[in-house]
């Protein structure tokens, strides 16, 4: 009897000292605020300046519609989240998949979550190395003119070389430094790209019908687009891992402080989005660029200003998807595989993973595509409606009461989103692999 307590004993202190050395488990003292800016961060990413783009390929009307509901679907999903970390007492769902394991069942969450949640992450951070190489790439051209020879392979290598040294940052509270930069640059970047497009005016000649010359290429834009307005709203991926390191008791419970962080953040997102996606479109119609940024020439300063905003943002953005990333890994490696937790572990399996999202990268610079494409294929799941058939099975609200029917629209209209974007994107990557001369 003796024995088996002490057995019991050791284990729980091994799982102790692994989960203090974790990064979404090892720091448990963020503030509220920590919890505003990781999802401004989170959030606010390059989807933004893609916005513009997507309502020139939705139109004004079903644009505007798709924007405002998307944030409104998005804020209830995500204030559902907030509400299940702490459901059971005494007990925190750190992670998405350990909801998703609870609601489901141990093997069935697995599958339901982890891929998709990793596919986000991982397709974010993609993308993000691309569009951190764009930007610098536009700084460069911007401010001393174009130069062909160096190809934007050099400048997504370039932005990768920052990750291989930030990535080694132990967990999220070690980067809020770099979250709080990066939710800041997102600000000032979006009020960029609208001020200066109320600056530039509108265009002669705009115009606002549909670009495609057939049916079938605005039907396919459309549903890319709705990719674009997906991808902008991917926050929920990483919501239980940052409201994991707010600390929590019964008296205080870490949704408090954590719902006051995401309603600012939210507030953040509506400042930025609506201005960007509603002002770029009224200035450039359907000409616009599939970032906003390409759009604006002049002045060159701000311009160039702007790319480097991108830049910073991007960074930190990298960086708050990454992390989770890095938790299943060391989990795998440590729980599974039985490596013992160190230094040399973290320093190596966290360059892999760098190094593989910047081959990707190089491999596959399609910015407008991916958006389209990871936007509705795992964003719309993870965001729009796994959280309200999760709050279904759990909560099991009165049938046809109000709380019944909102979860089921939000499930319709995410399914319906989940199933037609990704068909846009794939072609907007095939069209923009043609561009990029993979195809002879």
């Amino acid at each position: 009897m003796f024995r088996h307590q002490s057995q019991t004993d050791q284990k729980l202190a091994k799982q102790k000292e692994i989960n203090d050395w974790l990064p979404i488990t090892s720091s448990r003292n963020a503030k509220w605020w920590y919890s505003a800016f990781h999802n401004v961060t989170a959030m606010v990413g390059v989807g933004v300046l893609s916005l513009p783009y997507a309502m020139s390929e939705l139109g004004w009307g079903p644009g505007v519609v798709v924007l405002v509901l998307s944030w409104i679907i998005t804020l209830y999903t995500l204030w559902q989240m907030v509400e299940m970390h702490e459901m059971v007492p005494g007990k925190r769902f750190d992670r998405y998949h350990e909801l998703g394991q609870y609601v489901f069942g141990e093997k069935l969450g697995l599958y339901i979550v982890v891929p998709q949640q990793l596919i986000v992450e991982v397709g974010v951070c993609i993308v993000y190395m691309v569009s951190g190489g764009k930007s610098l790439k536009k700084f460069h051209d911007t401010v001393h003119g174009t130069d062909n020879s160096f190809k934007l392979t050099y400048y997504i290598m370039i932005f990768a070389s920052v990750h291989f040294v930030l990535s080694h940052l132990p967990n999220f509270n070690s980067i809020s430094g770099i979250s709080l930069a990066a939710a800041v640059m997102s600000l000032s970047y979006s009020t960029i790209a609208w001020g200066a497009s109320v600056a530039k005016g509108v265009q002669p000649d705009v115009q606002y019908g549909y670009k495609a010359k057939s049916t079938a290429g605005t039907v396919f834009n459309f549903f890319s687009a709705l990719g674009d307005v997906a991808f902008a709203y991917a926050g929920h991926n990483v919501v239980l891992e940052i409201q994991a390191t707010i600390p929590s008791t019964p008296e205080k419970p870490s949704k408090g402080p954590m719902w006051r962080g995401v309603i600012v953040a939210y507030i953040v997102v509506a400042l930025c989005y609506f201005p960007v996606a509603l002002i770029g479109y009224w200035m450039f119609g359907n000409s616009v660029e599939d970032n906003i940024l390409i759009s604006l020439q002049k002045p060159a300063w701000l311009i160039a200003m702007a790319n480097m905003f991108v830049v910073v943002h991007v960074i930190g953005g990298y960086q708050i998807y990454a992390m989770p990333v890095f938790d299943m890994i060391e989990t795998l490696l440590v729980k599974k595989l039985h490596f013992k937790p160190s230094r040399i572990l973290r320093f190596v399996a966290r360059n892999i993973y760098v190094a593989f999202t910047m081959f990707i990268g190089i491999t596959f610079p399609f910015f407008g595509g991916l958006l389209g494409f990871f936007g509705g294929f795992v964003l719309a799941p993870t965001s729009y409606f796994l959280p309200c058939i999760m709050w279904l099975a759990v909560k099991k609200p009165k049938r046809f009461g109000l709380s019944w029917w909102t979860n089921w629209i939000c499930i319709v209209l995410g399914v319906l989103l989940m199933v037609v974007s990704p068909i846009g994107g794939l072609r907007q990557i095939i069209i923009e692999a043609k561009h990029y001369q993979f195809y002879s």
